[in-house]
C-alpha cells in the first residue's frame, strides 16, 4: 500500500504560521516526528512525517474540531506534478488506486487565494469526469468512512489523499455557503450565524425561543439580528445607533452604556460580543460574566494582534479556563478561526 506521508491543512491565507504552529504542537505532544513545509499567503500547510507511525494515524488520534486555524485537512501522498492537459484522469487514478480503499465522497480543493479561486471553475468541470472514473473502478461506496481529496495548486499539480468523514470539515474546504440576509443590519451577522452552526450541534436544545441575551458592542445590530431570528430577547449594549428596522420588532432593548461596566439584573442565557478591543481585555470581561454567574453561555470574538497571534490565543484560552475552574464552573470551551472571521477568532463557552 502507498502510505500517506504528509498532512495537508487548509487555512486562511496569511495564517499559515498559526496553522503550522498549532499542528506541530499537537504532533509533538502525540509523539509524531514531523516538520512543516509552507509559504506565506498560500492558504495551506504541509506537515511531513519523518518516521513511523503513519501520518493518517494522527488524524485518528486528534479531534479535528480542536484545531483553531485549520479549515480542512487530509492525509496525503507526495505532490503529483506534470499532470497532462489532455488526460489528467489516468495518472490521478493510478495514484488514487494505490491508496487501496473505497471512498464515500470526493472533494476537489484549491487554496483560498486569488490564484486558487481561478482553479475553482476547472474543479467544477473536472469533478463529473473523476466521479465517472471512480464509479467504473468501483471505488465509491456509501458504506466507506473516508473522503477522497485532491488539492489542485494549478491544473498540473495536485496533492491526493483522504480524510475521515467524521473527523474533518463537513463543508467543502471548511467553507460554509451562507447567504447574506437582506434585512440584516451588517455583514458581521454572518460571523455569528457561522459560529452557531459550527459550535452548537443541537441548536434547538441550546438556543430556544424566549431565551435572554446580551449583545456587547451591538451597533448596528448584525449579531442581535441573528438572535432575534431565533426568538431571543436581546439587550443591546452600545453607545452607537442600532438599525431602525431591527428595533421596530420589539425584541431588542438598546442601552447606551459602557459594555465593560454594564451588568444585567439577573443571569441571561447567552452573552455575545464582537468588539474591537484587545483580546486579553475582552477575555477578562467574558471571564467576569461567568464567574459572577451573569451568563450561562457565550459566543465572542477576539481581535488578534499582527504578531504572536497563536501565543495570544493560547494565553486568552488559558485565562478563561483558569478563571472558570477557580470558581468550579464546569464548562466547554471551543475556539475557531471561522471563514467569516478575518484578523480574529471566535470562541464559544457553554455551561448549560
Amino acid at each position: 500500500m502507498n502510505h500517506t506521508t504528509q498532512l495537508v491543512l487548509l487555512c486562511r491565507p496569511g495564517f499559515e504560521k498559526e496553522c503550522a504552529g498549532e499542528i506541530m504542537d499537537y504532533a509533538s505532544n502525540l509523539g509524531f516526528p514531523a516538520y512543516i513545509q509552507t509559504n506565506t499567503d498560500t492558504g495551506y500547510v504541509l506537515l511531513i512525517g519523518t518516521a513511523e507511525p503513519n501520518i493518517s494515524e494522527l488524524l485518528q488520534q486528534l479531534d479535528f474540531r480542536q484545531l483553531i486555524f485549520t479549515r480542512q485537512w487530509f492525509a496525503s501522498l507526495p505532490r503529483l506534478d506534470d499532470l497532462p492537459e489532455q488526460n489528467r484522469i489516468a495518472p490521478l487514478m493510478t495514484v488514487i488506486k494505490s491508496l487501496q480503499r473505497e471512498f464515500n465522497d470526493i472533494e476537489l480543493d484549491y487554496p483560498d487565494t486569488n490564484e486558487g479561486k481561478s482553479i475553482s471553475r476547472f474543479c467544477k468541470q473536472f469533478e463529473p469526469h473523476l466521479l465517472n472514473a471512480l464509479k467504473k473502478q468501483k471505488l465509491l461506496s456509501a458504506h466507506a468512512d473516508q473522503r477522497l481529496h485532491i488539492l489542485f495548486l494549478n491544473s498540473q499539480q495536485a496533492y491526493i489523499g483522504s480524510s475521515p468523514m467524521e473527523n474533518s470539515a463537513h463543508t467543502a474546504m471548511g467553507i460554509p455557503r451562507l447567504r447574506m440576509p437582506s434585512s440584516a443590519p451588517s455583514r458581521s451577522t454572518l460571523k455569528l450565524e457561522e459560529a452557531i452552526h459550527w459550535f452548537i450541534t443541537d441548536e434547538s436544545k441550546y438556543i430556544k425561543n424566549g431565551m435572554t441575551a446580551v449583545d456587547l458592542g451591538a451597533a448596528p445590530g448584525g449579531w442581535s439580528w441573528q438572535l432575534v431570528q431565533r426568538g431571543l430577547l436581546v439587550t443591546a449594549i452600545d453607545n452607537g445607533p442600532m438599525d431602525a428596522q431591527l428595533m421596530s420588532g420589539g425584541m431588542v432593548e438598546h442601552l447606551k452604556t459602557d459594555a465593560f461596566t454594564y451588568r444585567p439584573k439577573k443571569a441571561i442565557d447567552w452573552l455575545v460580543c464582537d468588539m474591537a478591543e484587545r483580546p486579553l481585555h475582552v477575555s477578562n470581561l467574558i471571564a467576569k460574566w461567568f464567574t459572577r454567574k451573569d451568563c450561562r453561555n457565550a459566543i465572542f470574538n477576539l481581535k488578534l494582534p499582527m504578531k504572536k497571534r497563536l501565543q495570544t490565543v493560547n494565553e486568552c484560552i488559558a485565562l478563561l479556563h483558569h478563571a472558570l475552574e477557580e470558581e468550579n464552573i464546569p464548562h466547554q470551551l471551543q475556539a475557531k478561526h471561522l471563514y467569516h472571521d478575518r484578523e480574529e477568532i471566535t470562541l464559544c463557552i457553554m455551561t448549560s
